[in-house]
């Protein structure tokens, strides 16, 4: 796979629709084009889980004054094109996305989207990546990888795996 964009969020709270980052890197003829990274005012934007906060380091100073979803989706979608989407974990990445577009009623683009997740456990043996995580994952292929958590760190990592394995 030659051509796609790599996409990761991070959500403030357990609700799929409180995106507060997202990040994305879209990749043609296998080289990296384009990066895209923004803060997101999550849905709901009540609270942050302690929990996540600690993991990705965002917080309610950071999202206040950001853009919701539909403007953020808006600058983000004409990056993607037709192009299909790309997640380390695409069952959350996907679930999230389609949730934000479902709560405010934004049509969304059923586009292709692929897992290197997925492929990374149906092809490596656990005897030589113990671990399919994206830290483990980067560091098994050789592709250096640092600020886990950070949406458009974690996006970039998972187009290079992707550009490794798909």
């Amino acid at each position: 796979m030659n051509d796609f964009v790599a996409i990761d969020v991070e959500t403030a709270n357990n609700h799929p629709t409180s995106i507060c980052d997202i990040g994305a890197v879209k990749v043609v003829d296998g080289l990296i084009t384009d990066r895209f990274y923004e803060f997101v005012r999550p849905e709901p934007n009540f609270y942050f889980r302690y929990f996540t906060e600690e993991i990705h380091g965002i917080s309610r100073l950071d999202t206040d004054t950001a853009p919701l979803f539909p403007e953020i989706w808006q600058r983000l979608s004409p990056l993607i094109g037709n192009l299909p989407l790309v997640a380390h974990n695409k069952a959350f990445d996907e679930k999230c996305i389609r949730a934000a577009h479902r709560f405010y009623g934004i049509p969304y683009p059923d586009y292709p989207f692929f897992c290197t997740v997925l492929k990374a456990r149906r092809t490596i043996p656990r005897t030589l990546c113990p671990s399919f995580s994206l830290p483990h994952l980067c560091h098994f292929l050789g592709i250096p990888f640092s600020n886990h958590h950070n949406a458009l760190a974690d996006a970039e990592a998972c187009a290079k795996i992707a550009l490794a394995i798909l």
